[in-house]
This record gives C-alpha cells, sequence and structure tokens, in this order.
C-alpha cells in the first residue's frame, strides 16, 4: 500500500490523531494480500471486521447513546479516507453509510437499528437508486415492490436502507435482508460486489419508515461518506503515481523529473487537496446542521468523485505498462473510483445543483473555532482598536503602523510578534471597528524582509514610515532573462567607495513609475554559485541614472514597466543583509509573497461576478454545469485558504495548502473572464459603450498575466509537485 503523502482531511489534534491510529491498524490488518484474496474470493466477510468494531471505527460517527463514539461525520470522513487508501474489502463503508442515514432520522428506529450497526453484528447496506414501489396500507406501513441495483453492500447486509416511491415521492425505510430476494450483481468493482434487490409484497412496518429522512438527506449523508471513500482512493493512487515516477529511470533520470510527469501528479495532487477540503465542509455543515449542508454536499459529490477517477487514470499513465496488467492493484483503484462516481450521479448533475444553489445566494465560508482562553486577548485588542477607531484618518494610520497592527506576525517594534491564533483576532477586530489599514501593495511583500533583516536605520527612515501608508513601493527583480528563475539575474553591483554602482535592466516592474523606493536584487560577485553573490538593496526610484519606461500591455493599459540602471549609485546604507546573502533576503520575500497572493486580487473577476452574469442573461442562460463547476472552483479555492488557517492555528504545516490555493487563486478569474467573454458571442467583440461587452473584453485581455506574474503555473506545478509529493528536482543544466 502506498504511503500517505502527509496531508489529510484532518486538521485538529484530535482527528490527527484518529487518521494515524486508522492508519496503523488498516496497515497491519489490511496489507495487500488481504486485497489480492478479495479479488480471487469476491463477497466474503473479512476477517478484519471485528478489528473495525473493537476499535469503534463501525459507530465512531453516532451518539454514545446508541454505542457510537461522537465524532460525527467529520470523525467518520477522516477515518474513511484512511480505509479507502487501503481499497479495503467488505462492508465497512455500506454499513457506516446505512447508520448515517438512520441517525438522521427521529423517532424509535434508531434505538432498535445504530447500536448493532455501531457494535458489528449488524451489517448496513444501501441502495441510492430507484426502482422499488410502495403503497401506504393506512396504517403507515409500506408494501413494497420491484427491484432496484445496483445496491451497495446487499450481499452482506443483514438490513438494507432503500428508497420506495410512494404516491410519487420517495421515502426511505430500513428492511430485513431475509425479506429481500439478493443476487450479486457482475459489477465493475471486482473487491466490493453490488448487489441487486428484489422485493415481492414486502411489509415494511410503520417504525421501519425513516421519519425526517427525504432525497436531500440521503444525498447529503452519500455524499460525505463515498466521497471520503474517493479522497482516500485519491490518495493512494497520488502517492503510488510520485513513488513510482522517484525511482523509475527512463532516458538515464527519474521520470519524476520530465515536466510532463512531474506536472501531471501535481494536478492529482491538486485535486486531491480540493476533494479534500470539499468533503471536509459537507461534514462539517452535515454536524452542525447548517441550512447551507446541500450546497456543501453538492460540492462535494462534484468534486471528490472526479479526483478518483482522474487520480486512478493518471497513476495508471504514469505508471505504464505495469498499471495496466491485472497483477497490479491499479486497476482496482480505477474500478473503484469508477464506481463511487456511479453511485454518487453523473457530475454535470451535481455541477447544476451547485449553480442553483449559487444562484439562490447559497455560500459557505470557513468558521475559525478559536480556542476559550483567547477572549480575554480579544477584549484587550478590541478596547485598543476601540480608541483608534475614534482618530481621523491620519491618526488612525499612523497608530496603526507604529502599533504594529498592520503586521501583527513581524517581531516588535514592525509587528506584535503575534501567533497565528492573535493575528486572526486582530484580523476580525479591525474589520469590525470599520477601520480601513494602510494600503501598502507591493509594500507587504517586501517590507518583512527589510524589517527582519534590515538595520535600525532603515527601520527607522523605511519600515515604520512605510507601515504608516507613507512610501509606496515598486519590486526589482524580473528581468528579461531572469524571470521565474530569479537566480539567473545578471544586473550587476560593483563596490566603490561608500557604496555601489549598478548597471543592469529590471522589467515586469510593477507600478515602479509611481514607486518612491524599490526592493533591488543584484548580482555582487560574479564569480560565486548561481544563487551567491547577489545582494538585496533597497534603492530611491528617483536617484540619477535610473531610467523607467512604462510598458503597453495587451488591454491597452500600463501596470508594468521597465527599469533601467545607469551607473546608479547606491549608498551602503542601502544594503539589506549581508553582502552577497541576498538570496536569503529574497526567499523570505517570496514567502511573503505566496501567502499574500492567495488571499485574492480585487480587480480580478470573481465568483460574484460569474453570477451576477449569470443572472443577468436570464432569457439566453449559460451552460449551468460549467457554471456550476466554476462556482465549485471557487468554494473549494476559498475552503483550502481557511483550512491553511486552522492548521496554521492547530501548528500544522500549511505551506502545501497556501500553494495549492494560490495555484487555484491564479487560474480562477482568468476561467472566469474566458467563460464569460466567450458566452457573449459576437456581441462580446466590439463596446458598444454600455452593456457588459466592454467589462468582458478587458477581463479576458487583463487575466492573461494572472498565470504568469508571481510565478508561472508551470513554476508552482513544480513547486507542488516537489513539497507536496517529494517528486526529484529538476536536473541541474
Amino acid at each position: 500500500m502506498a504511503t500517505n503523502n502527509g496531508l489529510g482531511i484532518a486538521i485538529s489534534d484530535e482527528h490527527l490523531a484518529l487518521a494515524d491510529a486508522v492508519h496503523r491498524l488498516v496497515t497491519r490488518e489490511v496489507p495487500r494480500e488481504v486485497l489480492r484474496t478479495a479479488v480471487d474470493e469476491p463477497g466474503a466477510m473479512p476477517a478484519f471486521w471485528s478489528a473495525l468494531a473493537e476499535q469503534g471505527l463501525l459507530g465512531l460517527h453516532l451518539d454514545e447513546a446508541y454505542g457510537g463514539q461522537g465524532a460525527g461525520l467529520v470523525g467518520a470522513a477522516v477515518a474513511l479516507e484512511a480505509i479507502g487508501r487501503s481499497a479495503a474489502p467488505g462492508p465497512y463503508v455500506s454499513s457506516v453509510m446505512a447508520s448515517a442515514v438512520i441517525a438522521a432520522s427521529s423517532g424509535e428506529v434508531k434505538g432498535k437499528f445504530l447500536p448493532g450497526l455501531a457494535d458489528g453484528t449488524v451489517v448496513g447496506g444501501v441502495g441510492l437508486e430507484p426502482g422499488l414501489c410502495g403503497i401506504d396500507d393506512g396504517s403507515g406501513s409500506l408494501i413494497v415492490h420491484g427491484s432496484t441495483a445496483p445496491v451497495l453492500g446487499a450481499l452482506l447486509a443483514d438490513v438494507v436502507v432503500l428508497g420506495v416511491y410512494v404516491a410519487g415521492a420517495r421515502r426511505w425505510v430500513v428492511v430485513d435482508r431475509a425479506e429481500l430476494t439478493v443476487r450479486p450483481d457482475d459489477a465493475l468493482d471486482v473487491v466490493h460486489p453490488l448487489g441487486i434487490v428484489v422485493a415481492d409484497g414486502v411489509c415494511v412496518p410503520a417504525d421501519r419508515v425513516l421519519a425526517g429522512v427525504d432525497d436531500d438527506v440521503v444525498g447529503a449523508v452519500s455524499a460525505v461518506i463515498l466521497g471520503a471513500e474517493a479522497v482516500g482512493v485519491t490518495s493512494w493512487c497520488v502517492s503510488t503515481a510520485a513513488e513510482y515516477a522517484t525511482v523509475r529511470e527512463q532516458f538515464g533520470r527519474p521520470i519524476g523529473q520530465f515536466q510532463g510527469v512531474k506536472h501531471r501528479c501535481a494536478q492529482g495532487g491538486i485535486a486531491l487537496e480540493q476533494a479534500r477540503a470539499a468533503v471536509w465542509d459537507a461534514a462539517r455543515a452535515l454536524d452542525e446542521g447548517d441550512d447551507t449542508a446541500g450546497y456543501a454536499a453538492a460540492v462535494a459529490a462534484m468534486i471528490a468523485p472526479d479526483a478518483a477517477v482522474r487520480g486512478a487514470r493518471d497513476a495508471i499513465q504514469i505508471l505504464g505498462g505495469i498499471g495496466y496488467t491485472w497483477e497490479h492493484d491499479a486497476h482496482l483503484y480505477y474500478r473503484r473510483a469508477l464506481v463511487l462516481r456511479g453511485l454518487l450521479g453523473r457530475s454535470r448533475d451535481c455541477a447544476v445543483r451547485v449553480a442553483r444553489l449559487a444562484l439562490q445566494g447559497q455560500r459557505r465560508e470557513v468558521a475559525l473555532d478559536l480556542p476559550s482562553e483567547s477572549e480575554r486577548l480579544r477584549a484587550e485588542i478590541r478596547a485598543e482598536l476601540a480608541q483608534i477607531s475614534e482618530l481621523d484618518d491620519e491618526a488612525q494610520r499612523e497608530r496603526l503602523g507604529d502599533g504594529g497592527w498592520v503586521m501583527p506576525f513581524l517581531p516588535r517594534p514592525a509587528g506584535r510578534a503575534a501567533g497565528p491564533v492573535e493575528q486572526v483576532i486582530i484580523g476580525e477586530e479591525i474589520k469590525r471597528a470599520g477601520i480601513v489599514p494602510p494600503e501598502l501593495g507591493l509594500a507587504a511583500w517586501l517590507i518583512p524582509a527589510v524589517a527582519l533583516s534590515g538595520t535600525a536605520e532603515q527601520y527607522e527612515r523605511l519600515v515604520a514610515p512605510t507601515l504608516r501608508g507613507d512610501i509606496f513601493w515598486c519590486q526589482l527583480f524580473s528581468e528579461p532573462g531572469a524571470g521565474s528563475d530569479l537566480a539567473s539575474l545578471r544586473t550587476e553591483a560593483v563596490k566603490v567607495d561608500g557604496g555601489w554602482r549598478v548597471n543592469g535592466q529590471k522589467i515586469w516592474t510593477s507600478l515602479g513609475f509611481l514607486a518612491e523606493w524599490g526592493a533591488l536584487l543584484a548580482r555582487t560577485d560574479p564569480q560565486a554559485p548561481k544563487h551567491a553573490g547577489i545582494t538585496y538593496f533597497v534603492v530611491e526610484m528617483d536617484s540619477p541614472g535610473i531610467t523607467i519606461r512604462q510598458l503597453k500591455e495587451m488591454n491597452g493599459g500600463s501596470m508594468f514597466c521597465e527599469v533601467f540602471f545607469d551607473n546608479v549609485f547606491i549608498p551602503d546604507s542601502g544594503v539589506v543583509g549581508a553582502v552577497n546573502a541576498g538570496w536569503s533576503v529574497a526567499r523570505d520575500t517570496l514567502s511573503y509573497e505566496r501567502v499574500a497572493l492567495g488571499k485574492g486580487n480585487p480587480i480580478y473577476p470573481a465568483v460574484d461576478d460569474l453570477l451576477e452574469f449569470v443572472r443577468a442573461r436570464e432569457a439566453d442562460p449559460p451552460p449551468l454545469a460549467r457554471v456550476g463547476e466554476l462556482v465549485a472552483e471557487n468554494q473549494t479555492l476559498q475552503l483550502l485558504m481557511g483550512r491553511a488557517v486552522l492548521k496554521q492555528l492547530s501548528g500544522v504545516d500549511a505551506g502545501v495548502t497556501s500553494a495549492v490555493a494560490k495555484f487555484l487563486n491564479m487560474r480562477f478569474g482568468q476561467q472566469v473572464a474566458d467563460f464569460c467573454h466567450a458566452e457573449l458571442g459576437a456581441s462580446g467583440l466590439v463596446d458598444p459603450g454600455a452593456g457588459p461587452a466592454g467589462i468582458w473584453i478587458d477581463h479576458t485581455l487583463t487575466t492573461r498575466a494572472m498565470t504568469i506574474y508571481g510565478g508561472t503555473t508551470e513554476v508552482q506545478l513544480n513547486v507542488i509537485g516537489e513539497r507536496m509529493l517529494g517528486l526529484p528536482r529538476d536536473a541541474a543544466v
């Protein structure tokens, strides 16, 4: 079994411990031999069933009153991911799903079935497809006829949860398997055989009809349970592909160094993180009884099974010929992924549901549950900010900058040395107080490096005024021959008496023609290795010898410029950090940039713009399936950013989650612009001065830059592949 890639649905300490415990149990009880035996002997009750029961995994999500562990569906999802990673045979998934559906009902039926399902003495199955019809006999009991397939877990179940159409509406019931005719289906999944269930005048007593359970409830529960298993399947596929790409050599090097393979693996890792976020959120929504649970479940049902199918296909592709053999396990995971997708319904139907709910105003944000002991800190912060909110704008900016409120994560005096919890509280309370912090622009990414590595003089002259919003900055990193590969820069700084003489050219400098100061990388030791011999400078943009030329972009505007240095003098006081150690300072700057870019950019189209566009075209509506796909993509992006914060609050490394969020953020506005402009057809070719054409013409041109600046998508895929999946770095040239 492939190892986990170090990430998972779990975030909290409790859930991380649960994931680790289940992973150890699965490693011990479900080795590969068990899976291969199930291929030859499908439909047998697995020997590890008692171990699952003893560990409380069968009733993990159920209330303690019914013999469960009280961990809710989030806990169940954490366990299901670990078990899904092993493709464990047997009725675990169906039994958990049956008990979760029954637990959503009201009445005595819960007490009748849940204790047995929790301790493993009763095995559950679930049929999601139509085919059964019933007649109410007048007492609340149903007489059921018909057949339905496929039914998950039917061959091993003691009780089966089924949907029965009564007078055109579907009602959900619990039926003893002994009252049904069950036969195996020659199914796609050779490890988890499905069943065909036939009911011939079966009487279902009124106390076995699940009150309060409808199609929406069953669909939401299914999205979480089957979606969590799909996440486990995806995790195995992504890990297996990455591990193979790391060791398999072709043309004298690991195939994981080839960008095509690395990017395929990275895209699988991105889809995996999206699926984890979507299933986690749907489980939380159901546990909380939130009104948006249906929306969250629809996103999960759309995202998770497709991620599993894609992950399995990509794994087979990367494994090559061996992945296509019966002996390799890859086809078993592919089969399982296809079954999960089929059980949850067509992706386009889920996408249409997401679109419709979003157009009705459905939206979910990640709630940050802070420790109770933080309330005292919140009260102190609120009181101080209340005083600041009463000042005029200029005085507010001064108090915010000098008080460390603008970048509270920095050490004092620039910040407040605030940990993750305090940072969250400060952000919430600044918004609550109606305070608008100084707009720093690029300085939000540059100033931390100067504050951490600069001198006391640089702090007083540059950092403090910038935090008050008094200095506007630009970043002088990229060159014509050094874009994403910054270490290849050629701008040179030569030591002279009292300072340095700089010659060279920078390009793609955002708003450099407006900036008062710039952060500059220049080579100070041309004989040193590529990443050495670079020094970090700060330079006044009106210095003699600096020439700035604005670049006209494809949209007709000018945000970027190129900057020429012709024998420009920078005094020694302009060096940040040590001479020839500027790469480490720049790396700190770039790390801040990645975090900042993940927060979105208000100048590019967002999901609200997409929904407004769709509502305005009621007479000629765009395809809702594609709208739903974009809405779901945005939802997972928001969830990933929220999960990154929660991970930081829990002390878990959030670097990979943030990198995935940044990648999705880079392309989202571009996708929205492309879609909306294409929907305009010929009317989007000319700006008549009124209507949406001009807006979307500008957006579709402007957003081309999103996947270039800040590190191209190709570079970001390399980063994700190497950091998330452990793929080998590109071969040195």
